[in-house]
């Protein structure tokens, strides 16, 4: 599996509707809410991404502005606990709800967590070689088939630390939470996420020199 995200999507409503909708980005609202995230940071606007890159290098960042949803893709969400996430990132949605999703192909490694109105109500994170970093709050229902093993990771003879495999649950977040994924088999039923573009920005550090 190659699938990687880091991104944080703050949601007036239900963000699977929303997308599925094909909603039409605001590029204004979506650079100003760059820079309302990153002020310290210089912002150089790129080419357009969208949904299905939700892993921008450390030095660029996407964000983009729909009725309703707000996506914000970034370094600063690939978190082992995202109970810990900076609150700067929360409150400018603290009468929202927040997602946040990561997920890196390269170590198996899974994390989602939800905010209501600025309460953390559910996070998990996991990797094979760290074990459950983080599991706070009630599973949500589509959590269930994978927690009581009913799709292994593996052969049941084989050596594995869960019950399933964390990215298969990373994908399975992405259908419940967005209704898309990056990787398995084809659903003509689910959202294609090249559809949806978000604004692409470099960022360096705003430096000052005084003589």
């Amino acid at each position: 599996m190659g699938a990687k995200t880091w991104m944080l999507a703050c949601v007036d409503g239900n963000a699977r509707e929303i997308l599925k909708s094909n909603p039409q980005m605001d590029r204004q609202a979506s650079f100003a809410l760059a820079r309302k995230l990153f002020p310290s940071e210089k912002l150089v606007m790129l080419e357009d991404g969208d949904l299905s890159l939700t892993c921008p290098p450390d030095n660029e960042l996407l964000v983009g502005c729909f009725p309703g949803l707000n996506i914000i893709a970034a370094k600063e969400f690939g978190i082992d606990y995202p109970s810990k996430l900076d609150t700067r990132f929360l409150d400018v949605s603290l009468d929202k709800t927040v997602y946040l999703h990561a997920m890196h192909s390269v170590v198996d490694w899974f994390a989602y967590a939800i905010w209501v109105n600025g309460t953390l109500e559910r996070s998990v994170s996991l990797s094979p070689d760290s074990g459950v970093l983080e599991n706070i709050g009630p599973r949500l229902a589509f959590e269930e088939p994978y927690w009581s093993g009913r799709h292994p990771a593996c052969d049941p003879e084989d050596d594995y630390p869960f019950p399933f495999h964390p990215l298969e649950l990373g994908e399975a977040a992405l259908c419940e939470l967005f209704g898309y994924q990056l990787e398995g088999m084809i659903n003509p039923n689910l959202l294609e996420p090249e559809s949806i573009p978000l604004a692409r920005f470099r960022r360096s550090r705003s430096w000052w020199k005084f003589w």
